[in-house]
């Protein structure tokens, strides 16, 4: 048995096997070719292994799901040896002189446009099966096999680290837990790791995937951080009781569904739920949240090969809505940057991203981005309940910019006669000290302030949340980051407004009672620590002194 150690960033045990991910460029680069024979011959290779994945995926398919749904597979199998699709691949390589991936990604977006734009049902869902087979093709010619290529069966995902975008790609559910040689526990996909429920260990070190394989038997104690490898079986009980105990605790926490979030002297507070995606409604309403506190649309951009298009993101926020039954949704615009980077945005490097062209700042360079998203956001308002937030403002010259796009982009619904709601309520993040401190000025422009805890913490201490170096120097409960929220929620009743906290430390229990006191309206958590968080309001005595 081999015993690692990191930090754990979503308390549960799993118990698997490991899958180790390996990196894939998400852009297929163009490269010249002296050896197109070669190329091609690469190619075959490639179809050939790609031919016998699915034919193990198929043949394990039928037997657990049985025919119908394992159909799928043969179809991907027929189309490998599609006569069309492997000489235009070749062609491309013959005539342009370039790489085998190039020319393999260029035949699927053309096949994926011409199923697309047929008329017939069944051949537009061709388009997908060219992507997927042609990625497929991809990955093993680069050698960067996907952990859902390899096998059906749920595995304890093993890698470097994930950015947000490639944690965003993997087939949830074929994924036991996450554990990363290195990363931060309060990088962005560490939280996707706590809003997907998924048990994850961070920063367990250099040496971690030179000691590990493909197949190896792994617990995951995202309690305390350990992982063992091939356990003995005395830690296998152990491991076994920890986990029956921790599911016992999440069924009693079960008994809180439907009961109000109220203290013992009967102060009450909104608990909402922070999601990622649209899939994420189904926990949020089984999780029993009030309504949804960040909706963060960005993932509509990081899941996206080019710019969402209107239609996409308000069928998007149109269903948001819908499905939670006039119940509050804030939904977050758009918040690229920093650790959650995009390809086709052509963001130029930075020493200090965090620091840099990010968030609202894009937004207000490039103001058609912007609209197209608040249009959307105000078509999608009847639909529904709907709050719009801002993120990283520093300023009342940013915040009178952004009120002022918001009335453009109305008045030019007006004069289409596009319907929208007239009960929609603007509020900013609280997540810069610039913000907290200008708290008096910016809160009469606005009808809300939700508090992002994780960049507050970040931008007061001087702490970079992605450098895994520094964690120790983090604390969360730093006075200084507690008076700036103090501070915040002062201001915020002063002038009329709501304060609300969606960062991480809004899960925090031991400081829901300080919380509280401070005039906290709304505590906005990943969905599965809703019950939690309800239990530490329903046990606080607001009269006690402390």
């Amino acid at each position: 048995m081999i015993q690692f150690i990191g930090k754990g960033v979503y308390g549960a045990i799993a118990m698997g096997n490991v899958s180790i991910f390996k990196k894939q460029d998400t852009v297929v680069k163009r490269v010249h070719a002296e050896d197109t024979e070669a190329e091609k011959k690469r190619v075959i290779a490639a179809r050939e292994a790609s031919a016998q994945q699915l034919k193990e995926i198929y043949d394990k398919a039928l037997k657990e799901v049985g025919e119908t749904h394992a159909q799928i597979f043969d179809i991907h199998i027929m189309m490998l040896d599609d006569d069309d699709y492997n000489e235009s691949i070749e062609n491309i390589i013959d005539t342009q002189s370039v790489n085998a991936e190039y020319a393999v990604a260029v035949t699927a977006d053309n096949f994926a446009q011409m199923f697309s734009s047929m008329d017939d049902a069944y051949m537009q869902a061709r388009a997908a099966d060219v992507k997927d087979i042609s990625n497929r093709i991809i990955a093993n010619l680069t050698g960067a096999i996907s952990p859902e290529t390899l096998s059906n069966d749920k595995m304890i995902i093993c890698a470097d680290d994930l950015a947000p975008s490639e944690t965003v790609a993997l087939d949830k559910e074929k994924v036991l837990a996450f554990v990363t040689a290195h990363g931060s526990s309060n990088s962005h996909t560490a939280i996707l790791a706590r809003n997907m429920n998924i048990p994850a260990v961070i920063g367990v070190g250099d040496d971690f995937l030179a000691k590990i394989k493909n197949g190896d038997e792994a617990i995951v104690d995202g309690f305390t951080g350990e992982i063992f490898i091939n356990p003995d079986d005395a830690t296998k009980e152990k491991m076994l009781q920890k986990q029956k105990e921790d599911e016992d605790k999440k069924r009693l926490l079960q008994e809180l569904k439907g009961k109000e979030n109220v203290t013992l002297d009967g102060t009450k507070i909104n608990i909402f739920a922070n999601i990622g995606s649209v899939d994420n409604i189904g926990a949020v309403l089984v999780n029993d949240a009030g309504g949804i506190g960040l909706f963060r649309s960005e993932f509509l951009y990081l899941e996206n090969a080019d710019y969402p298009t209107e239609e996409q993101q308000f069928s998007a926020y149109k269903k948001v809505l819908e499905s939670m039954a006039n119940k509050k949704v804030i939904i977050r615009t758009l918040d690229i940057g920093a650790d959650k980077q995009v390809d086709y945005f052509k963001l130029k490097k930075e020493e200090n991203p965090a620091l840099g062209y990010r968030a609202i700042r894009i937004c207000l360079k490039r103001p058609e981005i912007f609209k197209t998203q608040l249009r959307a956001l105000y078509r999608a308002s009847v639909f529904g309940n709907l709050g719009i937030m801002f993120p990283m403002i520093t300023s009342v010259s940013e915040l009178e910019k952004i009120l002022e796009i918001c009335n453009i982009v109305k008045l030019e619904l007006q004069a289409q006669k596009i319907e929208y709601s007239d009960n929609i309520e603007l509020g900013i993040m609280i997540e810069t000290p610039a913000a907290a401190i200008i708290s008096d000025r910016l809160a009469p422009m606005v009808d809300f302030f939700s508090v992002g805890t994780n960049d507050l913490t970040q931008y007061t201490l001087a702490c970079d949340r992605q450098n895994s170096d520094i964690e120790e120097f983090v604390d969360t409960h730093h006075e200084a980051i507690l008076r700036l929220i103090e501070m915040s929620a002062v201001n915020a009743h002063k002038h009329g407004a709501w304060i609300g906290i969606c960062g991480e430390l809004a899960a925090d229990t031991t400081l829901t009672e300080n919380f509280l006191r401070m005039g906290i309206d709304e505590l906005s958590v990943s969905p599965t620590f809703v019950l939690k968080v309800r239990d530490a309001v329903r046990k606080t005595d607001l009269t006690k002194t402390k």
